[in-house]
């Protein structure tokens, strides 16, 4: 009797958790408007917050009547600070956040490894090494940086992708990822042992996560890689739910599990490469986001994956914005918020999970 009436427990609850995180329309109609609403609230307030505060009237009247064509109500200072810094580094902010959170929500239902970060597959490091080239051989040329830091992660990713590509065992790739790391790692600390004392605080600071410095081709990169790479990972979201049971299960349903594989691995890359190029080494997005989603939502990477991009654009806005004021008129590095940040959610998570 007492053995029937655990199991029914059992059974009760394993029903209650799964209607609560059942994928309805209603549900995901609640979180997508709920982190776009916040999103909206956060990119206005970063607007008017900074050394020099500008009332929201003021800058709604100024941002009709840039759209209409009208003569703006904002001075001339303010319209440079509104049209010319703010707006693009929250645009930056933005794009860098949606673009490492999917990237993570992608990598940890791919490789079923809730430690699956797109900084520990090594995609990062190949974005950085790329980007300090490009910094350190042709600073002057604005692309260069994008281009090249984009090329480093395709290159990185090519490279774990060959050495961990295995297909009873996607955990391979983690452990591929984890020596490609270290290895590239290991280049870029000789890069900035030989540079000089301007470009040394330059790559510092960018390593560090500085939106500061992203210019309008890194932003461009971005944009279009976010768009891109989310369409291409929501058409495989139904295939990375079956996926996260087992590969063997999942290709036994239908799954063409290595097509899959392949394009989920290489698109999530290529995110990583476009963030971490025009926004530097921001951490802990790819990593706490998508568990805070899963929380929130549900499991169903349908939902996951656009709640995620929103979620990490909301993290990284609200960091850049704190970075840009806490100290106002200084500034500090936004990787140096969001690992403040992120660190202790995560070990939160970690010791609540256990």
């Amino acid at each position: 009797m007492r053995t029937a009436e655990v199991t029914k427990q059992g059974t009760n609850e394993a029903l209650a958790t799964a209607a609560r995180t059942y994928l309805t329309r209603r549900r995901a109609v609640v979180v997508i408007a709920a982190l776009g609403g916040t999103l909206a609230c956060a990119s206005v307030a970063a607007l008017a917050l900074g050394s020099e505060s500008i009332p929201l009237k003021e800058i709604f009247a100024g941002l009709w009547a840039k759209l209409v064509g009208a003569s703006s109500p904002l001075s001339g200072e303010q319209a440079v600070i509104i049209f010319s810094l703010r707006l693009p580094r929250i645009a930056l902010a933005l794009g860098v956040g949606a673009a490492l959170a999917i990237a993570g929500a992608a990598f940890q239902a791919l490789l079923r490894n809730p430690l699956a970060d797109p900084y520990i597959l090594g995609v990062s490091s190949g974005a950085a090494l790329g980007s300090i080239i490009g910094v350190m051989l042709a600073g002057q040329v604005l692309i260069a940086r994008p281009l090249l830091g984009f090329a480093g992660a395709a290159a990185a990713t090519l490279l774990v992708y060959r050495l961990g590509r295995r297909e009873d065992d996607p955990a391979r790739l983690l452990l591929a990822g984890v020596v490609v790391t270290t290895f590239l790692s290991s280049v870029i600390v000789l890069l900035t042992a030989v540079a000089d004392n301007v470009k040394l605080r330059n790559i510092t600071l960018w390593l560090l996560g500085d939106l500061s410095s992203g210019s309008t081709e890194g932003l461009a990169f971005i944009g279009v890689a976010v768009a891109v790479g989310a369409g291409v990972l929501v058409l495989q979201a139904r295939a990375l739910n079956l996926m996260m049971i087992g590969e063997r299960d999942a290709f036994a349903l239908g799954v063409e599990t290595a097509r899959v594989r392949w394009i989920v691995f290489f698109t999530a890359s290529l995110l990583t490469g476009a963030a971490v190029s025009g926004g530097g080494a921001i951490g802990y997005i790819g990593l706490v986001v998508p568990h805070l989603v899963r929380l929130a939502a549900g499991g169903d990477n349908r939902l996951v994956i656009p709640a995620s991009a929103l979620a990490g654009a909301l993290l990284v806005l609200i960091a850049d914005t704190t970075a840009r004021t806490i100290l106002a008129p200084r500034e500090l590095p936004t990787g140096a918020i969001t690992a403040l940040i992120g660190a202790p959610v995560f070990v939160y998570l970690l010791v609540k999970g256990r």
